[in-house]
């Protein structure tokens, strides 16, 4: 899957040619006006064709003459611009008002108490006081790549647990909701193991709902894109983490 090219959004702009943006009309006949969106149309199958993503919303961007595409590239959530002439694409997090150019951006957190972890999958000491919440999915390569780095961790640090709630991106990963289900119906860190390491799983026999209310809690707490983690202050984190990183992370406190 090929990357997109990450660019200063108002850069790009600046030098995109004027025939990439509908913003005036055509001398005579039918033309845009003001209103250039009635004249082009975008479908998240085309965007997805275009961008090398999963395209999961399309809408118009707070900029004109762009659209604004969300969707999953390699398991991490991402959005796209792209140009109305579908010519340009700029990868960024999300537009600046100006006035908030400079200022310390707000931290992404989640209140603890919205995650239950009664029915999550404990790595490291149940009584440890630091948790840190992990939304993974079985079939996705960098949560196995963080898998790893969480047992090298817990090898050297006694005093953390990670409460891991199976999230299976079914679109991307057919095969692994299933396999959480088998996982969870045994509440087996052996069969997660063995997922990690792409042995076969034997089929779910139960009726647990937990995957289903896992996949749920996620998009009510806008996570989208697996590995992400929770740390014990409720700061999310998107995306996969060296041990070391993720360590150091932990230990430095909250800006006042």
């Amino acid at each position: 899957m090929k990357s997109i090219r990450v660019i200063v959004l108002l850069s790009v702009i600046a030098f995109l040619p004027s025939s990439s943006f509908s913003f005036q009309g055509t001398a005579q006949g039918a033309g845009c006006g003001q209103d250039c969106a009635s004249c082009h149309v975008l479908t998240k199958e085309e965007a997805g064709k275009l961008l090398k993503i999963e395209a999961t919303n399309v809408s118009q961007a707070p900029v004109k003459g762009l659209w604004e595409v969300e969707g999953n590239q390699n398991g991490k959530k991402v959005k796209v611009y792209l140009d109305y002439g579908k010519k340009y694409a700029v990868l960024v997090n999300t537009f600046i008002p100006i006035e908030q150019i400079g200022k310390q951006p707000a931290l992404r957190k989640i209140d603890l108490s919205q995650i239950p972890l009664s029915d999550a999958l404990v790595m490291g000491n149940p009584l440890a006081k630091k948790r840190v919440i992990v939304f993974t999915d079985p079939d996705c390569p960098y949560c196995k790549k963080l898998h790893t780095e969480i047992k090298d961790i817990l090898k050297k640090n006694k005093d953390i647990a990670f409460y891991v709630k199976l999230f299976p991106l079914v679109k991307l990963h057919p095969e692994a909701y299933e396999k959480s289900r088998a996982i969870l119906c045994n509440n087996s860190l052996k069969l997660l193991d063995d997922a990690v390491e792409g042995k076969s799983l034997p089929k779910a026999d139960c009726d647990s709902k937990t995957v289903d209310q896992n996949i749920k809690l996620a998009e009510k707490l806008g996570i989208g894109g697996t590995p992400t983690m929770i740390l014990p202050d409720g700061r999310v984190i998107p995306g996969y983490l060296d041990g070391p990183t993720l360590l150091k992370l932990m230990e430095t406190p909250l800006p006042q």
